[in-house]
């Protein structure tokens, strides 16, 4: 009981210090999070209120429910894409049915253990993916820097300064709270010709209320919503698990995968009751927080919260919130997340790993798809992957009075093969014993492989025993040879 209550502790508070810093850590990120909302909203075609709100349920839930403390989730913009269409054909009431089963869809995933899938994921893809979004962060950043007086580019760089500059001095607060601040009180103040978080959307007004979807409950329903939803808890799940291995690296801890799953579900079902969308972990808000002192739960509950006390009470102050000093954060943040030793290290790590880094970011960045980019990268790592054992084979052919003795060592499977068969010649009339106690068959491929060798050689009149199989290759022969059993017609001995 006591080292339950003490992790709890640990994960929410840590001392008055830590406290502190994830406190205002959380504010940093609720400032930060509103026009990303109205823009996610902008995306799927929604009111401004949907994202926002689906924002602050799950910064709320999640700091509850989530396996990564300090990790920031709200309304994204790849969730966001996927739902144009049921918005536009549907309406935003199948939004929110659609939200509640993709919720639902990744509390299985959870329960299912999908989280270790993401041990096929290399760290050039995950390296990749990083780049990947940091350069679509900055690029995001541009609309906000085009057709704009100098008074934008002005404010951006002062926020840059202090952003940079105040670390040296204090880091009491973070530099991106105080840059905002100051910024802020600059625009208003000097009533300076920028654009604001107001023009962004209207902000809401009030508080989300409880309510569950208008929607017809029936098949017909659940054919329509089902593809949205399990698109968007298939790249939320993604860019989640990706994310927390990011925040694992930055902070040189672990988190419970499992539990962030099934976290992830709970909170995107809690918010499409209060009449939010779906939503994921975000690596830019999530970079602010971590780069801002944020690392336990609490941070991400105060940003849920805070946005929530910003929408609620001070809609009109949020409104008048510069852009310019959330674009200097963000440009931070792209500039933080940029693995920049990544490209020095194209020249030092081997070809294929800089070629899946790569590949990675250009399909990212071309398709604004992070799931496309990562599984191009994942099929790439297995291609290479299999191409490397693939040379890890060899046949020795030995001459023995009349036999033939061949040694086999190395992986036998689908993309060995090939070289597999052709390294046999045709023996009449000699007997050929085939020695695999160096070699390991992996897939019945490589048993079919093996069959026609030994088919090959016999109707060419030699006399074939295969010698040596290991445990696990003996039972794959012993299931699935057509000409051949392990200690059956051979008489070899599997050890």
């Amino acid at each position: 009981m006591t080292e339950g209550l003490s992790e709890v502790r640990n994960q929410w508070f840590g001392d008055a210090t830590a406290m502190r810093r994830d406190i205002l850590a959380g504010i940093v990120v609720a400032l930060a999070l509103i026009p990303e909302a109205i823009g996610f909203s902008i995306i799927a075609g929604v009111d401004p209120r949907v994202g926002l709100y689906a924002s602050v349920a799950i910064a709320i839930v999640i700091s509850f429910t989530g396996g990564r403390p300090g990790m920031i989730s709200a309304a994204t913009a790849a969730v966001a894409v996927l739902v144009t269409p049921l918005v536009r054909d549907h309406g935003v009431e199948y939004l929110f049915a659609a939200t509640i089963v993709m919720g639902l869809i990744q509390i299985v995933a959870g329960l299912a253990r999908l989280d270790l899938l993401m041990q096929f994921v290399s760290r050039s893809v995950i390296t990749g993916f990083v780049n990947a979004l940091a350069i679509l962060i900055f690029m995001a950043q541009l609309p906000q820097l085009t057709n704009v007086g100098w008074e934008t580019y002005a404010m951006v760089a002062a926020g840059l300064a202090i952003i940079y500059l105040v670390p040296r001095v204090t880091t009491a607060v973070p530099s991106p709270l105080i840059a905002i601040l100051v910024l802020s009180a600059l625009s208003i103040g000097l009533g300076l010709p920028v654009h604001t978080v107001g023009d962004m959307g209207k902000l809401p007004e009030g508080l989300p209320m409880f309510a569950l979807p208008h929607v017809p409950l029936n098949l017909e329903t659940l054919r329509i919503i089902l593809p949205y939803s399990a698109a968007m808890a298939a790249v939320g799940l993604l860019e989640s698990l990706l994310t927390a291995q990011i925040v694992d690296d930055m902070t040189d801890s672990d988190s419970d995968k499992r539990r962030e799953c099934a976290g992830q579900g709970s909170a995107n079902i809690v918010a499409a009751l209060f009449g939010g969308m779906g939503g994921c972990a975000m690596i830019g808000q999530s970079v602010i927080n971590v780069s801002s002192g944020g690392r336990k739960r609490l941070s991400t509950f105060v940003a849920g919260a805070f946005l929530l006390f910003l929408l609620a009470a001070l809609g009109p102050w949020v409104g008048r919130i510069p852009m310019p000093a959330l674009v200097a954060v963000m440009i931070m943040v792209s500039i933080g997340t940029f693995s920049w030793n990544s490209i020095p290290n194209l020249r030092r790590h081997p070809a294929t790993s800089s070629i899946v880094m790569v590949t990675t970011v250009v399909v990212v960045v071309a398709t604004r798809d992070l799931s496309l980019g990562v599984l191009s990268g994942v099929l790439l790592s297995g291609i290479f992957f299999a191409g490397k054992v693939r040379r890890m084979f060899a046949v020795e052919r030995i001459e023995s009075g009349d036999g033939i003795f061949y040694r086999v060592r190395g992986e036998i499977f689908f993309a060995s093969v090939d070289r597999f068969t052709r390294a046999f010649q045709p023996e009449p009339g000699r007997a050929v014993t085939i020695d695999v106690s160096a070699a390991h068959f992996w897939d019945i491929s490589g048993v079919g492989a093996l069959d026609k060798i030994v088919a090959r050689l016999r109707r060419d009149g030699s006399v074939v025993d295969v010698v040596g199989y290991n445990e696990a290759s003996a039972d794959l022969v012993d299931r699935f040879a057509l000409h051949d059993r392990t200690g059956v017609e051979l008489g070899a001995t599997p050890h």
